[in-house]
């Protein structure tokens, strides 16, 4: 998971930043920046990437998405789409959508008490 993470989520959430000249790429960068203001705090009390850093990518991301689609329409935003903006609206749409799927798993997993953090050593406090 931490391979996903680093090597796919991260970067396609990075993009926006480039694109900020873009109604999509300033979206969804706000959003990016609210993922991390959310996850940070629970990786350093976690002391680890644990389950519970799904549930902000689910209130998050999850409306991002639906603003995506609309956004793929042009039912918001302005219109047209350029192809940059495009792109990027489909690498969220993908990227994000595939992580929502492990998310809501991992935030089913961690309501039903899996609360092991890799690298912790299953020491639980």
């Amino acid at each position: 998971m931490q391979v996903w993470v680093g090597l796919i989520l991260v970067p396609a959430n990075a993009v926006p930043f480039v694109l900020l000249e873009t109604w999509t790429g300033r979206i969804a960068a706000v959003a990016a920046l609210a993922v991390v203001a959310t996850n940070l705090p629970i990786i350093w009390i976690e002391r680890g990437m644990s389950r519970l850093m799904s549930v902000p990518h689910l209130v998050i991301w999850g409306p991002l998405q639906f603003v995506l689609l609309l956004r793929w329409a042009e039912q918001i935003g302005p219109v047209p789409l350029g192809p940059a903006e495009r792109r990027l609206v489909l690498l969220l749409l993908v990227v994000n959508g595939v992580s929502l799927a492990f998310d809501a798993l991992d935030s089913w997993r961690w309501i039903r008490g899996e609360r092991d953090v890799p690298g912790r050593g299953g020491v639980e406090s």
